[in-house]
C-alpha cells in the first residue's frame, strides 16, 4: 500500500506543476492574447471575468459528477482538455474573436473541473497518509507557475507567437500527464462527523468561513498578481524592469512557504500555521502600503508569498476534515469562491485606487486577510496536529487506483 500511495502522490504533484505550468502560460500573455486577436480594451475585461465565472460552473458541475463518477476519471479528463485549450488561445488568428471565445470557455469549464479534482484527490490522499501533505502539492504547483512565467517571459523576448510558445508545452505535458494518471489514488469517503453533517453532506453554515477565507485569500492573491508591478513602478517610482520582479519573488517565496509548510502544519497544527500566515500577509500588505521605496515595497511582497500561501491549500484541507463524509461536494463548493475572490480582487483595488489612492487600496485587502483570524478554529475541526508526536497512524484502506474506472 506505500508503493501506492507514493505513485499516487508523485502522479498528483505532476498534474498539480502541469496546471500550474499552464495557467501560467495563459494569464502572463494576456497582452499578447489581446494584440493577436485584436481585442479591444473595452471587450478584455469581459474575457477575463468569462475564464473564471465559467470556472465556477465546472467547478459545480464537478460536485455534481463526483456522486457518479470517481474524481481521478475526472482529473484524468479534464487536464488534457485544459491543455488543448491552451493550444486553442495560441492558435487564431486576428480578428477571430468568436475563436477566442471558444477556447477561453473550454479552458474555464475544464479548469473548473480540474481544480476541483486535484484537490479532492489531494485531500484523500492527505487523508489516508495521516499528515499533512497538501502545502506540498501546492508548492509543486508554484513550481510549475514559475516555470510557465519563464517560458512566457522567454516567448515574449523572442516575439515568438502564441502557437509556437504554447505547442512543445502541450506537446509534452499532455501525454506526460495522461501517463501519470495511471497511478491516480482514489481514497475512500470518512466517516461522518456527528453534528457536522446531516446524512453525509454539506452544511453551508459551517463551510462558510472557509469560503471566506477562500475569497479573502485570492482577494490578496489577485492584488499582487495585477497590481504589483503598476503599484511598484507609478507609485513607489521604481524603473519599468524593476517593477517586474515583485511579482516573481512573490512566486519564489510562495514556493518556499509552501514547501516548508507541511512541517509547520505537522509540528503546531492548521489553526496556528493559518493564523501566522494571515499575520504574516497582513503585515507584507502594511509594508507595501506605507513604504517609502521600491525595496521596502518588495520586502513587503516578500511577506506576502509567505504569508498568502498557506492558506489556500490548508482551507482545502479543513473542509476535508469538516465534512470527512462528504469532502469531495465540500471541496467543489470550496473552490467556487476561488475564482469569486479572483473577480473582486483586481477591480477592487483598481477601484479603490482610482477613488482614493493605491497606497490606501492596499489596505483593504490586508483587513480581509486579518478576518481570517476569526475563522482559524474552523481549520482545527477535527484532530490535525501531525508529528510531533501527534501524527495519526497511516490508513490501510487507501483506496483504489484509477485503473480500471
Amino acid at each position: 500500500m506505500t508503493d501506492v500511495l507514493r505513485r499516487g502522490r508523485a502522479s498528483l504533484a505532476f498534474g498539480f506543476f502541469a496546471q500550474g505550468v499552464a495557467f501560467a502560460l495563459l494569464v502572463t500573455r494576456i497582452p499578447a492574447i489581446q494584440d493577436r486577436y485584436g481585442v479591444s480594451d473595452a471587450l478584455l475585461p469581459a474575457f477575463l471575468a468569462a475564464v473564471p465565472i465559467l470556472a465556477g460552473v465546472g467547478s459545480v458541475t464537478t460536485e455534481q459528477l463526483v456522486k457518479r463518477v470517481r474524481p481521478s476519471r475526472l482529473l484524468r479528463w479534464s487536464q488534457p482538455v485544459v491543455l488543448l485549450g491552451l493550444l486553442g488561445v495560441g492558435a487564431g488568428g486576428h480578428g477571430q474573436v468568436a475563436a477566442l471565445a471558444v477556447a477561453l470557455g473550454v479552458f474555464g469549464l475544464a479548469v473548473g473541473a480540474l481544480d476541483a479534482s486535484m484537490n479532492m484527490l489531494g485531500v484523500s490522499l492527505q487523508r489516508s497518509y495521516g499528515r499533512s501533505i497538501m502545502l506540498s502539492f501546492h508548492a509543486v504547483y508554484s513550481l510549475g507557475g514559475i516555470l510557465g512565467a519563464s517560458l512566457a517571459w522567454a516567448g515574449a523576448h523572442w516575439h515568438l507567437a502564441l502557437w509556437v510558445s504554447y505547442l512543445p508545452v502541450v506537446a509534452v505535458l499532455l501525454p506526460a500527464t495522461l501517463v501519470g494518471s495511471r497511478w491516480y489514488v482514489d481514497g475512500e469517503p470518512g466517516p461522518v462527523a456527528e453534528g457536522q453533517a446531516h446524512g453525509g453532506g454539506v452544511v453551508f453554515k459551517l463551510l462558510l468561513p472557509l469560503c471566506l477565507v477562500m475569497t479573502f485569500a485570492y482577494i490578496g492573491d489577485s492584488t499582487v498578481s495585477n497590481w504589483s508591478a503598476k503599484y511598484l513602478k507609478d507609485v513607489l517610482g521604481s524603473s519599468e524592469q524593476l517593477a517586474t520582479v515583485p511579482y516573481n519573488v512573490y512566486m519564489v517565496t510562495t514556493l518556499v512557504g509552501r514547501t516548508i509548510g507541511d512541517l509547520g502544519v505537522r509540528r503546531f497544527g492548521a489553526a496556528a500555521v493559518v493564523r501566522l500566515g494571515a499575520l504574516v500577509a497582513a503585515g507584507g500588505f502594511a509594508v507595501v502600503a506605507v513604504a517609502p521605496g521600491a525595496w521596502v515595497g518588495m520586502l513587503g511582497f516578500t511577506l506576502l508569498g509567505l504569508g498568502l500561501c498557506v492558506l489556500v491549500p490548508q482551507t482545502f484541507a479543513a473542509a476535508g476534515r469538516l465534512f470527512p463524509g462528504a469532502s469531495d461536494a465540500a471541496i467543489a463548493r470550496l473552490n467556487i469562491f476561488n475564482y469569486v475572490g479572483f473577480l473582486i480582487g483586481s477591480p477592487l483595488v483598481g477601484a479603490l485606487g482610482d477613488a482614493w489612492s493605491y497606497r490606501g487600496a492596499m489596505l483593504v485587502p490586508m483587513v480581509l486577510v486579518l478576518v481570517t483570524l476569526g475563522y482559524a478554529r474552523s481549520f482545527a475541526a477535527q484532530p490535525d496536529r501531525y508529528g510531533g508526536g501527534h501524527e495519526r497512524p497511516r490508513t490501510a484502506d487507501v483506496g483504489r487506483g484509477s485503473n480500471g474506472l
